[in-house]
Protein backbone atom coordinates (compact mmCIF):
# COMPACT_ATOMS: atom_id res chain seq x y z
CA UNK A 1 0.00 0.00 0.00
CA UNK A 2 1.28 3.49 -0.87
CA UNK A 3 0.02 6.48 1.10
CA UNK A 4 1.02 10.07 1.88
CA UNK A 5 3.10 10.44 5.02
CA UNK A 6 1.51 11.84 8.16
CA UNK A 7 3.17 13.63 11.10
CA UNK A 8 3.19 10.37 13.07
CA UNK A 9 5.52 8.92 10.39
CA UNK A 10 8.43 11.31 11.04
CA UNK A 11 10.42 8.93 13.29
CA UNK A 12 10.09 6.17 10.68
CA UNK A 13 11.02 8.59 7.87
CA UNK A 14 14.14 9.50 9.86
CA UNK A 15 14.99 5.79 10.19
CA UNK A 16 14.51 5.24 6.45
CA UNK A 17 16.78 8.19 5.63
CA UNK A 18 19.49 6.72 7.87
CA UNK A 19 19.06 3.28 6.29
CA UNK A 20 19.34 4.82 2.82
CA UNK A 21 22.51 6.67 3.85
CA UNK A 22 23.99 3.40 5.13
CA UNK A 23 23.12 1.68 1.84
CA UNK A 24 24.72 4.52 -0.15
CA UNK A 25 27.78 4.50 2.13
CA UNK A 26 27.05 8.09 3.14
CA UNK A 27 26.22 7.59 6.83
CA UNK A 28 28.53 10.41 7.95
CA UNK A 29 26.64 12.92 5.81
CA UNK A 30 23.36 12.50 7.73
CA UNK A 31 23.10 15.53 10.01
CA UNK A 32 19.38 16.37 10.06
CA UNK A 33 17.44 17.18 13.20
CA UNK A 34 14.17 15.22 13.57
CA UNK A 35 12.27 18.27 14.86
CA UNK A 36 13.41 20.29 11.84
CA UNK A 37 12.49 17.42 9.52
CA UNK A 38 8.98 17.42 11.03
CA UNK A 39 8.73 21.19 10.52
CA UNK A 40 9.93 21.00 6.91
CA UNK A 41 7.46 18.22 6.09
CA UNK A 42 4.40 19.24 8.11
CA UNK A 43 4.91 22.83 9.29
CA UNK A 44 3.06 25.91 8.02
CA UNK A 45 5.20 25.99 4.85
CA UNK A 46 6.15 22.42 3.92
CA UNK A 47 9.24 22.16 1.72
CA UNK A 48 8.98 18.46 0.88
CA UNK A 49 6.58 15.52 0.93
CA UNK A 50 6.86 11.80 1.45
CA UNK A 51 4.99 8.77 0.16
CA UNK A 52 5.14 5.75 2.45
CA UNK A 53 5.13 2.13 1.26
CA UNK A 54 3.57 -0.33 3.66
CA UNK A 55 3.33 -4.12 3.71
CA UNK A 56 0.20 -5.96 4.81
CA UNK A 57 1.94 -7.53 7.81
CA UNK A 58 1.20 -5.79 11.09
CA UNK A 59 3.76 -4.42 13.52
CA UNK A 60 1.72 -3.84 16.64
CA UNK A 61 -1.45 -2.12 15.45
CA UNK A 62 0.02 -0.66 12.24
CA UNK A 63 1.25 -1.97 8.90
CA UNK A 64 4.98 -2.50 8.46
CA UNK A 65 6.67 0.47 6.75
CA UNK A 66 8.93 -0.92 4.05
CA UNK A 67 10.03 2.12 2.07
CA UNK A 68 9.50 5.71 1.06
CA UNK A 69 9.73 8.30 -1.68
CA UNK A 70 10.93 11.74 -0.51
CA UNK A 71 10.20 14.52 -3.02
CA UNK A 72 9.62 18.22 -3.54
CA UNK A 73 8.36 20.57 -6.23
CA UNK A 74 10.58 22.48 -8.62
CA UNK A 75 9.49 24.71 -11.50
CA UNK A 76 10.13 24.81 -15.24
CA UNK A 77 10.26 28.40 -16.46
CA UNK A 78 10.21 27.19 -20.07
CA UNK A 79 7.03 25.14 -19.58
CA UNK A 80 5.56 27.51 -17.02
CA UNK A 81 4.58 24.53 -14.87
CA UNK A 82 5.72 22.85 -11.68
CA UNK A 83 7.67 19.63 -11.66
CA UNK A 84 8.52 17.05 -9.03
CA UNK A 85 12.05 16.08 -8.05
CA UNK A 86 12.43 12.71 -6.35
CA UNK A 87 15.18 13.21 -3.79
CA UNK A 88 15.17 9.74 -2.24
CA UNK A 89 13.55 6.40 -3.02
CA UNK A 90 14.30 3.53 -0.66
CA UNK A 91 12.86 0.07 -0.05
CA UNK A 92 14.14 -2.03 2.83
CA UNK A 93 16.33 -4.92 1.61
CA UNK A 94 13.98 -7.76 2.55
CA UNK A 95 11.21 -6.24 0.39
CA UNK A 96 13.25 -5.45 -2.72
CA UNK A 97 12.40 -7.13 -6.01
CA UNK A 98 8.70 -7.33 -5.12
CA UNK A 99 7.53 -4.23 -6.99
CA UNK A 100 7.41 -1.74 -4.13
CA UNK A 101 9.91 0.64 -5.73
CA UNK A 102 7.91 0.57 -8.96
CA UNK A 103 4.71 1.16 -6.99
CA UNK A 104 6.26 4.21 -5.31
CA UNK A 105 7.38 5.58 -8.69
CA UNK A 106 3.94 4.91 -10.21
CA UNK A 107 2.21 6.70 -7.32
CA UNK A 108 4.58 9.65 -7.69
CA UNK A 109 3.98 9.76 -11.47
CA UNK A 110 0.22 9.79 -10.87
CA UNK A 111 0.67 12.61 -8.37
CA UNK A 112 2.70 14.57 -10.95
CA UNK A 113 -0.09 14.12 -13.51
CA UNK A 114 -2.79 15.05 -10.99
CA UNK A 115 -0.87 18.22 -10.11
CA UNK A 116 -0.37 19.13 -13.78
CA UNK A 117 3.42 18.89 -13.50
CA UNK A 118 5.58 19.21 -16.60
CA UNK A 119 8.04 16.56 -15.44
CA UNK A 120 9.18 14.10 -12.82
CA UNK A 121 12.95 13.99 -12.32
CA UNK A 122 15.40 11.94 -10.30
CA UNK A 123 19.01 10.77 -10.31
CA UNK A 124 20.57 7.43 -9.41
CA UNK A 125 24.12 6.81 -8.21
CA UNK A 126 26.01 5.16 -11.07
CA UNK A 127 27.10 2.19 -8.95
CA UNK A 128 23.51 1.43 -7.86
CA UNK A 129 22.70 -0.74 -10.88
CA UNK A 130 19.74 -2.55 -9.24
CA UNK A 131 17.98 0.83 -9.06
CA UNK A 132 18.79 2.03 -12.56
Amino acid sequence: MIRPAEPRDVPEIANLIRELADYEKLTDEVTFDVAELREHLFGPRPYAEVLMAEHDELVGQTRAVIGFAFFFHNFSTFCGKPGIYLEDLFVRPQYRGQGYGKALLAALAKLAIDRNCARLEWAVLNWNTPSI
